[in-house]
């Protein structure tokens, strides 16, 4: 049994999934061996319609499938925002044919969204290898100037045309190579959320993202130079990290401090040079940030850390919590970091337990992490072989805002990662001016 064939046994909302060559033809046996005696309606933007929306609609209709009017997107600068859920909503809410989602992040989670506040299920026709979350369990939307995951099932059937999918926009497939690249530091987070008794590894969901990874990330020229191979395995290994989330309802098993930085960056609106950035560029240097970060902590004898002057430094409720408040003042989301931090507070004593559990398997924790993880300059080669940016700069983010998003991160979402320990343990500046001192890899110069 294939990795896929076990993961959809795993999956409780993805019913079928299709990958393969030229097999866009099969979009309706698909649609008709799930959605039997339904009517369809396809959800595409311009450029994914001219792409594949055109060819799908022509299927659809040759197998005498009713089709109602597609819904287009014609924004140019569409993005996962919520009143374009609130547009699909609208225009759902007059009918009850099942929505054909055309496209790739951005179409998917608009449409998984809308799908389900209509109460119905929906198919997902993938366009690009850009991202993990067409088979993924929840939908990242902005709403109220901050990036959510909203909970909602996944497609119940997922097609994936290798001919269409190797042809999309080299920055779209390196995109998605990052994505899956991030795999490997949130894996990581867990390892670490697993040891200290925060969050408990689920076996299931880690093998389905974890075995098989580093195959898929083997090939990162071939799979931008558009090899089918490569391709076919980025597409098989972004699918399985969505199977992973569905399967735990959570996007633990796929995402951890990397993808804080991306959310962050969202929410505060960032653009470079008045565009938006995609994910998975955002999370391409996300993710090498966090790996340098990693090296920081894997050199740090940990197994001598003083408990007692840690918990001697860890503040009482009320001050974490003007911190916390005084982090985003003057942003659109200021009580985010109190919502998020007093979460996953602990008190002095649960501290405690947590850093004597850290410093007396350290060793251990230590030579799992760097099995896990893969090394600084490796990544960096990786990333910059398949077109995603390894340099900060390149998305328009300073090293002194990399730096202060570092701690800013850890203020948004509740989830343990690398940068939770950082604060525990008292080393977060410590390991900070080790990538950003003088000669270091992200020296500040001004």
């Amino acid at each position: 049994m294939s990795k896929v064939e076990q993961a959809l046994k795993a999956a409780n909302e993805t019913r079928a999934l299709r990958i393969g060559s030229g097999i866009l033809n099969e979009v309706a046996g698909l649609f008709k061996e799930q959605f039997a005696g339904r009517k369809a309606v396809m959800v595409a933007d311009v450029t994914t319609y001219r792409v594949a929306g055109e060819r799908v609609e022509k299927e659809l209709r040759n197998a005498n499938i009713e089709l109602l009017p597609s819904f287009i997107f014609t924004d140019s600068d569409l993005y996962a925002e919520y009143s374009y859920v609130d547009r699909l909503v609208e225009s759902l809410k007059v009918h009850d044919a099942i929505p054909v989602a055309v496209g790739s992040g951005t179409i998917n989670d608009l449409t998984k969204l809308a799908s389900h506040l209509v109460g119905r299920r929906y198919m997902c026709v993938a366009t690009a290898a850009s991202m993990d979350g067409y088979t993924a369990f929840g939908a990242s939307i902005t709403a109220n100037g901050a990036k959510q995951t909203f909970s909602c099932p996944a497609p119940q059937a997922v097609l994936a045309d290798i001919e269409i999918i190797k042809k999309a926009p080299k920055p779209m497939t390196a995109s998605g190579y990052a994505d899956l690249f991030a795999k490997v530091t949130a894996g990581a987070d867990w390892i670490l959320a697993d040891w200290m008794g925060v969050e408990d590894i689920d076996e299931k969901a880690w093998s389905i993202v974890q075995d098989g990874l580093h195959d898929a990330l083997s090939n990162p020229e071939g799979a931008v130079a558009g090899d089918e191979k490569a391709v076919s395995q980025l597409i098989e290994g972004l699918m399985l990290g969505g199977f992973a989330m569905q399967w735990s309802k959570s996007s633990r098993p796929a995402s951890g401090a990397e993808h804080q930085f991306s959310h962050l960056w969202n929410m505060e609106h960032h653009l470079n040079q008045g565009e938006h950035v995609s994910h998975g560029f955002q999370v391409s240097i996300g993710m090498l940030a966090v790996t340098a970060f990693y090296e920081q902590v894997l050199n740090t004898p940990l197994e001598k850390l003083d408990v007692e002057a840690c918990c001697a430094a860890w503040p009482e409720p009320e001050i974490a919590d003007k911190v916390a408040l005084d982090m985003f003042v003057g942003t659109d989301f200021p009580t985010i970091g109190l919502q998020e931090t007093k979460a996953k507070y602990v008190t002095r004593e649960q501290l405690a337990i947590q850093l004597r559990q850290l410093k007396e398997y350290w060793p251990e924790i230590r030579e799992r992490l760097s099995k896990q993880l893969i090394p600084y300059k490796e990544v960096k080669q990786s990333l910059r072989q398949v077109g995603a940016p390894v340099e900060p700069e390149q998305i328009g983010i300073t090293r002194k805002r990399l730096r202060e998003t570092f701690v800013r991160a850890q203020f948004i979402r509740r989830r343990f990662t690398v940068l939770d320990l950082a604060v525990r343990t008292g080393y977060m500046d410590q390991w900070l001016d080790g990538l950003f001192g003088k000669g270091k890899i992200w020296e500040i110069t001004d």
